[in-house]
């Protein structure tokens, strides 16, 4: 049994094309900030990025953000990052994503671009390698994540998922379901209600 203390949010930099990704990382942060879970990211300040932290911090909850230092001028100035509880700055991706999984207890992917995949796809392999339990989500926003349940199945049916039964991340449709499942997720034993992302989609 796990207590959920602090949730890691994958997301995009930018904003996307649909506002309603910009309105799901709004409300994430909310719950998470009314729920007193500490946000955990990547410590930009634009995009999907900013509004997750912003309402976190708006809804009174801490948020950590960790951000390599070659990131800094591209996505975030050192003057915005001054508004974060706590900032921690990396020599390079590795450092960076080692820490964000030490610091969390959880991990949530919002809409994003290739380095949001990577970092889902990377912590779902830990996870199917054994070398952690801790719940991750995958927030299908207007069904954004589909393609990558597809890709899921043709891996599965060409036989390269052998172990798809430890390949269990909870995928949500609604935004606003995420904080309850993870909270009632923490006070569980962490295996029941979680379905495999090539079943549920």
């Amino acid at each position: 049994m796990n207590t959920i203390r602090s949730v890691c949010v994958y997301c995009g930099s930018s904003a996307g094309n649909s506002p309603s990704y910009i309105a799901a990382a709004e409300s994430l942060g909310a719950g998470m900030g009314r729920a007193g879970l500490e946000l955990v990211y990547g410590g930009g300040t634009r995009g999907i990025m900013g509004a997750v932290s912003d309402a976190v911090l708006a809804a009174g909850g801490k948020v950590t953000g960790i951000i390599p230092r070659f990131l800094i001028d591209m996505e975030a100035t050192e003057r915005e990052l001054q508004r974060l509880d706590e900032l921690i700055v990396t020599e390079d991706m590795h450092e960076r994503k080692h820490i964000m999984f030490q610091r969390s207890d959880a991990f949530v992917a919002l809409p994003g671009g290739i380095g949001t995949l990577e970092e889902l796809v990377e912590i779902m392999t830990w996870s199917q390698l054994g070398r952690h339990e801790k719940p991750v989500v995958i927030a299908n926003v207007d069904g954004f994540w589909n393609p990558l349940a597809r890709l899921f199945e043709h891996m599965r049916e060409e036989g390269f998922l052998h172990s798809a039964d430890k390949l269990k991340p909870l995928v949500i449709d609604r935004v606003e379901d995420i904080v309850p499942t993870l909270m009632k997720h923490g006070l569980s034993d962490g295996g029941e209600g979680r379905e495999e992302i090539i079943e549920r989609m």
